[in-house]
């Protein structure tokens, strides 16, 4: 059963992509952020109130990482997220932020001192080398030329507050445990956020969405949000956190094929190379000291 909600975890969040590339053609980028978690964070306290009994308590320095946290990986990550899908395609989006691994593990090796392997740094290459073709869209000399468009340079924005909120929040949970992290930070998020929605007009527009909108909107906030981060966490804890992670490998592939069938955009052979090598990057930089030698 494990396996299964970890399929369904890569599913999910694959579908994010889709979701906000539906998302971002009507809704205002603060909006459809503070909405997305204002819905996770109402579930999420319910689960763990359930679970768990409630949210532990914080002291000072817990505070400060989980308005860290809610600033890099909720606030920064979704309003740039949203705001690239505008221009690019989910496919494309998925595979510039499954270049995740590398920046983290890169991070993690100079300030952690965690070991990389020649395994590792092979990853790393590979990875890099996908996200080029991916971004210049199989032109790489467009990226000497400075030729990157806007909306990639959003969701390379996307990946440095990604790796902020990685590492500041590997930090924090050795103190909290990872749904904790996850659901103080939503909640801290979602209250950044609810100023700049209003002020973006999400109350006179509200009315004006489409139900489709709605519908992506919930799916963010509750499937790739509330059920993709329970039953990963839940699967760390079963089967360790190196093997769960191998499922996140699939999430580009799923947001691919289901870009394809719900947005009808079709890969082309820039895509699928790179989507080839960011994979397989992004795998072997994962990859664990007694395996061969995070996320």
């Amino acid at each position: 059963m494990v396996y299964i909600k970890l399929l369904l975890t890569a599913f999910f969040w694959g579908g994010t992509f889709v979701a906000g590339r539906i998302v971002a053609r009507d809704v205002g980028p603060f909006s459809a952020a503070f909405l997305r978690f204002a819905i996770a964070s109402l579930f999420l306290v319910i689960f763990l109130r359930r679970e768990k009994g409630g949210l532990p308590r914080l002291n000072r320095l817990d505070i400060v990482s989980i308005v860290l946290l809610g600033l890099t990986g909720i606030f920064a990550y979704n309003v740039l997220f949203l705001t690239g899908l505008k221009t690019v395609t989910a496919s494309r989006a998925s595979l510039i932020i499954a270049t995740n691994p590398i920046f983290i593990s890169l991070a993690a090796h100079y300030i952690f001192r965690e070991k990389l392997t020649l395994l590792n740094w092979l990853g790393v290459l590979l990875c890099a080398a996908g996200a080029a073709l991916v971004i210049s869209r199989g032109d790489v000399f467009t990226l000497v030329r400075g030729g990157i468009g806007l909306g990639e340079l959003f969701l390379i924005g996307c990946v440095a507050s990604w790796v902020f909120y990685a590492l500041i929040g590997k930090m924090t949970m050795e103190r909290l445990s990872p749904m904790a992290v996850v659901t103080y930070s939503s909640i801290a998020g979602a209250l950044m956020l609810l100023p700049f929605a209003l002020f973006e007009g999400i109350i006179p527009e509200f009315t004006t969405w489409a139900a489709i909108d709605w519908y992506a909107i919930a799916y963010l906030g509750f499937c790739g949000t509330v059920l993709g981060f329970t039953w990963f966490y839940e699967g760390m804890k079963k089967i360790g956190a190196s093997r769960a992670a191998i499922f996140i490998n699939f999430v580009p592939v799923c947001a691919v094929i289901m870009a394809w069938v719900i947005l009808n955009e079709k890969p082309d052979i820039s895509l699928i190379t790179g989507a080839v090598l960011v994979i397989s990057g992004a795998y072997l930089t994962n990859r664990k000291a007694d395996n061969c030698r995070r996320n």
